[in-house]
């Protein structure tokens, strides 16, 4: 899953040139300089670079093995068909220093690393990529050291950043140089899965099995709790269903108001029966505890509107639990509060206690934030020079 940037009522690129004005516009070359930087303290490592081609009615594009050439697998006549060009491009010994490739303009990119053996994508009719996967057991990469950061280079930004939004696994940093200064996010510390593994032991229950060894008995990763329930659907059956049942029972009696932190402004919710109503906007049905580890689910929508933004919102509230404590959303959000109650998304809180910097996806909505905090773990510029991915420790 990409993570989704909080909604601001436009698409995502517009929204965010928006943030620099008209100076941002088609600021951007062509292409982009990538420094990959292995620092895993293995000597195999690969990078693999996906996302769509505007330059080709975004469809889905490779980089393949020399760094810069742009290819488009066709659609097969069979579903998992290899592909058709070798795209594992080889990174430099650990420690050795970078190896720059160029990147065209790409949407919704994903830049992958794998430790001691290469990926496995595969490619289905349409053409629609299988993409490697954490939940599917059966999947050729399941027990690879593997993770991956996410970018969208077009002709008005660059907007990077790390993800902890399906799971957490190989340490991956960036750091951006712009006109302006050098932009950095430094990702997990020294022993951070460990340190992550280990708390989500120690918090026990539903928790602890979201931790998955590798074939040598280590922590090879840890799901995040909706990658969790999408292959074990009884796991957190019922957790947040009494903090769900208080929130309702509040604002029974009192307005919520949630800011959309654009045009639309405020919106004013009561929540009467089992449905939360925004009146001239829409509603939601009190939700369950996997809806709001997806923050995608029913009652929750992702579509680009006034309701999307609301969803949004909410839906990080739910995750970091302060609903009771704030009805004012996101706009008096305390960072000091979340994650505060004994039912709450701990993967997401021992995750930004693990960080050190704090920063980081840990869920899909974690961009939501009042204005002038940022706790997403981003590069972001009209201007951007090299981007520097370094996988392992900086």
């Amino acid at each position: 899953m990409i993570s989704r940037r909080a909604f601001l009522g436009a698409t995502a690129a517009t929204a965010l040139a928006t943030t620099f004005g008209a100076r941002a516009l088609a600021a951007t070359g062509s292409t982009l300089d990538v420094a990959l930087v292995n620092n895993t303290g293995n000597n195999t490592v690969y990078c693999y670079v996906t996302g769509q081609d505007p330059n080709a009615g975004n469809a889905w594009m490779f980089l393949q093995a020399d760094g810069s050439t742009v290819y488009h697998p066709p659609s097969p006549p069979s579903p998992g068909t290899p592909l058709g060009a070798d795209c594992a491009i080889v990174l430099n010994a650990s420690g050795a220093g970078p190896r720059t490739i160029t990147v065209p303009r790409i949407v919704g990119g994903r830049v992958w690393f794998s430790v001691g053996k290469p990926l496995t994508f595969l490619v289905n009719p349409g053409p629609g990529i299988a993409m490697p996967s954490v939940s599917n057991p059966s999947d050729p990469n399941i027990n690879t050291s593997w993770g991956f950061c996410e970018l969208t280079f077009d002709a008005s930004q660059l907007y990077g950043n790390i993800s902890f939004v399906d799971f957490v696994s190989l340490p991956i940093a960036l750091s951006l140089s712009t006109p302006q200064g050098t932009q950095t996010v430094p990702g997990l510390p020294q022993g951070g899965l460990d340190k992550v593994c280990s708390a989500l032991r120690e918090q026990g229950g539903d928790w602890a099995k979201l931790v998955v060894d590798g074939p040598d008995g280590k922590p090879l990763r840890a799901l995040s709790p909706n990658q969790a329930i999408s292959t074990n659907p009884g796991l957190f059956n019922g957790y947040l269903d009494d903090y769900i049942n208080q929130v309702w029972q509040k604002y029974a009696g009192t307005d919520l108001v949630i800011d959309t932190q654009f045009t639309w402004g405020q919106a004013r919710g009561r929540v009467s029966g089992d449905t939360l109503s925004f009146p001239g906007v829409g509603s939601f049905a009190k939700p369950s505890t996997p809806a709001v580890f997806s923050c995608s689910q029913p009652p929750f929508t992702t579509a680009n509107d006034e309701m999307g933004n609301l969803s949004a919102r909410l839906a990080a509230a739910f995750n970091r639990t302060t609903l009771l404590d704030n009805p004012v959303q996101p706009t008096n959000e305390d960072p000091s509060r979340f994650y505060q109650q004994a039912a709450t998304n701990h993967y997401a809180r021992i995750l930004h206690a693990t960080l050190p910097d704090g920063k980081g996806y840990a869920f899909p909505y974690d961009d939501v934030h009042p204005d002038g905090v940022d706790f997403e773990g981003k590069v972001q510029s009209g201007e951007p020079g090299t981007l520097t991915i370094t996988a392992g420790l900086t």
